[in-house]
């Protein structure tokens, strides 16, 4: 990683990664980084749910598939995405993801950031913690994201 002044490098190599569960977060361009603005993290994981439904009342996300397939809930619209969608999740609207067969990768922003944390309080937890509706409330008392 080099950083100078307001540019900021990051190689395949590096990263903070945080396990959790069924998925892995490869912290990209934390929010610390950028004043809070925005966040960028990568996630691979195994086939299967990867959320809970939930809510983000103050964030957007969007979400770039790099590998494999997934299935997507986004307020009333549901479908299948592969390499090279975008998915976009409006403020205020549920949505949860699955995983096709054999996992897969996307690139995730968060605007605005943070929510990296969230998910580093998951990796310190069991690994089934990110799709245990009980353990997400509990957590969404301290980030914005709401099971629904």
């Amino acid at each position: 990683m080099r950083q100078h002044m307001e540019r900021y490098f990051l190689d395949e190599e590096h990263g903070e990664v945080t396990e959790i569960g069924v998925i892995r977060m490869r912290l990209l361009v934390p929010s610390a980084e950028t004043g809070g603005t925005f966040t960028v993290v990568e996630l691979r994981g195994s086939e299967g749910p990867w959320t809970v439904p939930h809510i983000h009342q103050r964030t957007e996300e969007s979400f770039y598939v790099l590998e494999g397939s997934f299935q997507f809930t986004v307020g009333d619209q549901e479908g299948e995405v592969t390499p090279g969608t975008v998915v976009r999740v409006p403020r205020g609207t549920r949505h949860i993801m699955r995983a096709g067969p054999g996992g897969g990768a996307l690139l995730t922003y968060w605007v605005p950031g943070g929510l990296e944390e969230m998910f580093r309080e998951l990796g310190r937890l069991p690994a089934a913690s990110v799709t245990d509706p009980e353990v997400r409330a509990e957590i969404a008392k301290r980030y914005d994201s709401i099971p629904a």
